[in-house]
């Protein structure tokens, strides 16, 4: 068994840590949670850090716990935000806890018949039955207004405009999520809470919460916010978040994000999202610093993530496409992509529509490049450029005004044209 906090400390996962953690960890078994926003239907890749550290955590004989904020998802955190956020019904957290359950089950083991197999829990499943009274009465005055007041989230937000302020709803999220974890101490033993930096003084107020009512000592520790060497936040595209689900983002724009990571980023990120051992890392780096084209570690992070998020076989599409767009493929490569990722790779493609009944006969190439597409401006730039050898039709060099028909189509539909390396034109057959 791994030892859970050497794990992390090596693989730049640690960030604070209540003293006597390590210590407490080395010697007992331990239950130990981190609360994820249920606010909606899919997780995006922000979200892989924690659940990588809930990995760790069961891999080291530990149980892990998700904590799933379906009522502090009502309410909004305060914490790294300027703004208050809406407020999300019953009905729809609960749809966003079942999809949520399905991304957790392909990292964390849920149905093992070991002890430490995970647990999955909603803090709306106790936190509605608290009237504000008894809320007031039994945990309220165990936390000083001072105390709260003095948590960097809060302090921000009441400092940095006077007018918008922040309100007692998002003031009070400290207190209830350290009642979570006052909760889950008394009902499970859980002893442990986990999370990013930012949710340090959220997570303390439940250490402090255990050790005001209960007199009991619990533990806490953080990871560091994952942040992408030019600056820009990480998980963000120009397109927004890159979400687990392929519904939300394509396998193909998954798998590209993290094919294009800087060296600098591969670096520290083959250490968090992998689960590649010490010497493997370490093994990977320097074959990697050999020759930096060949993208070592990008590749293996790639494929490593893809595939736990997807599956091998979504993963082999997607290597499909990128090698049907950036490497060296044919029309049998083509034609293996399924029709969802064919029309990813080549959205905003220029294209046409070509009827079936003029590829009943055979087309000249150049006729088609040409008049037939526009692709080209005229039938002497199509000439010229089949000369210059610099036209593919389907991924293959075309010399010569060679006739088109019907056996050229990409899964009876498409004809993919393209003059020089990235010039692309879709013809789409119906």
């Amino acid at each position: 068994m791994e030892e859970f906090i050497d794990e992390l400390k090596w693989r730049g996962m640690l960030h604070d840590v209540i003293p006597g953690t390590e210590e407490y960890l080395s010697k007992n078994k331990t239950i130990g949670y981190i609360g994820f926003d249920p606010t909606s239907d899919s997780l995006h890749i922000g979200s892989l850090v924690p659940i990588f550290i809930l990995r760790h955590f069961q891999n080291a004989g530990h149980t892990p716990v998700v904590l799933l904020g379906g009522a502090t998802g009502m309410i909004g955190d305060p914490s790294g935000k300027s703004d208050e956020r809406n407020l999300l019904d019953k009905k729809i957290l609960k749809h966003n806890e079942k999809k949520l359950k399905l991304q957790f089950e392909k990292f964390l083991d849920f149905k093992s018949k070991k002890n430490n197999r995970a647990i999955l829990v909603n803090n709306y499943d106790w936190m509605s039955k608290f009237s504000i009274i008894d809320f007031s009465r039994d945990i309220g005055k165990h936390i000083t207004v001072n105390y709260m007041m003095a948590k960097e989230s809060v302090k921000k937000r009441i400092t940095k405009d006077t007018s918008q302020g922040m309100s007692f709803t998002e003031f009070t999220y400290q207190l209830i999520q350290g009642y979570d974890f006052l909760h889950l101490y008394k009902d499970m033993n859980c002893m442990l809470q986990m999370g990013g930096s930012d949710q340090w003084g959220n997570i303390t107020t439940g250490t402090e919460l255990i050790r005001r009512k209960e007199n009991k000592k619990a533990y806490a520790m953080t990871c560091p916010l994952i942040k992408k060497s030019d600056g820009s936040k990480f998980g963000k595209s120009e397109g927004g978040n890159i979400w687990l689900d392929k519904n939300k983002t394509s396998v193909y724009k998954f798998y590209q994000y993290w094919l294009n990571i800087s060296d600098e980023d591969a670096l520290s990120y083959i250490k968090v999202f992998t689960f590649l051992s010490k010497s493997q890392v370490e093994e990977l780096i320097l074959e990697h610093n050999k020759d930096k084209a060949r993208r070592l570690l990008q590749n293996k992070i790639a494929d490593t993530v893809t595939a736990m998020v997807h599956g091998q076989k979504d993963l082999n599409n997607a290597i499909s496409a990128s090698k049907v767009l950036f490497g060296k493929s044919s029309k049998q490569d083509l034609e293996s992509l399924d029709e969802n990722t064919f029309n990813e790779i080549f959205d905003g493609v220029p294209s046409n529509i070509l009827s079936k009944k003029k590829l009943s006969q055979e087309i000249e190439i150049e006729n088609l490049l040409a008049s037939e597409t526009n692709f080209l401006k005229s039938i002497s730039e199509a000439r010229r450029a089949l000369k210059e050898n610099s036209i593919s039709i389907n991924k293959k060099k075309i010399s010569g005004n060679i006739k088109i028909t019907k056996g050229d189509l990409i899964n009876g539909k498409y004809i993919l044209l393209q003059r020089g390396k990235k010039n692309y034109y879709l013809v789409i057959v119906n």
